[in-house]
C-alpha cells in the first residue's frame, strides 16, 4: 500500500511546451529505476499546464524522490518553466493499482470543513471497494493534502471509461451525503497522461 504522495504542477513558458513534454518523457525510465517511487504519473492539465503525481509507501521513499534525478532534471531545465514548480505534500488514504494502459485522468480536490475531516476521509477510504469493482479505472488514489483538502486522483485507458467512473457510485454518494462537509467548490480537473509507471498491488 502506498501512504505518501506528492502533486507538482510544472506551468511551461510559451513555445516550451513541447520541450517539457520530451523532459516528462525522458523521465520515465528515471522513474522506474526508483524502488520506492511506486506509481509515478505525468499529465497534462492544459496548454502549458503539467502535473507530476507520484506516490510512496513511506516519508523515506517520498524524500528519496525529493532528492533524485527527476527533481534535478527539472531544475537544471528550470527555463522551460513560467514559474517554480509547486509541489505538494499529500497524504494517500487508500489506492488500487492495477495493470494496464492509461490515457486519461482526472484529479478532484474538496475543501472540507475542519469538523468534517475525519468523515471525509472515512468515506474516501471506503471507496477502495467500490473502485474495486470498476475495471477501467486502472488506478484509483484517495488523498489528503496539507491544507486540509481531500481528494482522489484516478487514470483509465480512455474517456469512456472516466465517464463511466464519474457516472458511478463513488461521486453519487457524495452528492447524496458529502455537501454538508465542504467548505468551498470542489474542483475537478480533466487530464492527459503523458507517461506513467505503477507497482501493480499483490493481494495477500
Amino acid at each position: 500500500m502506498t501512504t505518501r504522495g506528492l502533486l507538482m504542477t510544472l506551468d511551461a513558458k510559451a513555445g516550451k511546451e513541447d520541450e517539457l513534454e520530451a523532459l516528462l518523457l525522458a523521465a520515465l525510465p528515471m522513474a522506474v529505476a526508483e524502488p520506492a517511487t511506486t506509481a509515478w504519473f505525468a499529465l497534462r492539465a492544459g496548454k502549458g499546464e503539467y502535473e507530476i503525481f507520484d506516490a510512496f509507501p513511506d516519508d523515506a521513499g517520498r524524500d528519496a524522490h525529493l532528492s533524485g534525478a527527476i527533481a534535478a532534471a527539472v531544475r537544471d531545465q528550470a527555463d522551460l518553466l513560467d514559474a517554480e514548480p509547486r509541489v505538494e505534500a499529500i497524504e494517500i488514504l487508500a489506492d488500487k493499482r492495477t495493470p494496464g494502459i492509461v490515457r486519461k485522468g482526472l484529479l478532484l480536490r474538496l475543501p472540507i470543513k475542519e469538523a468534517h475531516r475525519d468523515d471525509a476521509a472515512a468515506f474516501l477510504r471506503s471507496g477502495r471497494d467500490i473502485v474495486a469493482q470498476e475495471p477501467d479505472t486502472t488506478s484509483w488514489f484517495a488523498l489528503r493534502f496539507a491544507n486540509g483538502d481531500h481528494g482522489v486522483f484516478d487514470v483509465f485507458p480512455d474517456s469512456k471509461g472516466r465517464r463511466a467512473h464519474l457516472a458511478g457510485k463513488i461521486p453519487q454518494q457524495l452528492a447524496l451525503h458529502g455537501l454538508p462537509w465542504l467548505a468551498g467548490l470542489p474542483h475537478m480537473s480533466f487530464l492527459d497522461v503523458v507517461a506513467d509507471t505503477v507497482e501493480v498491488e499483490i493481494d495477500l
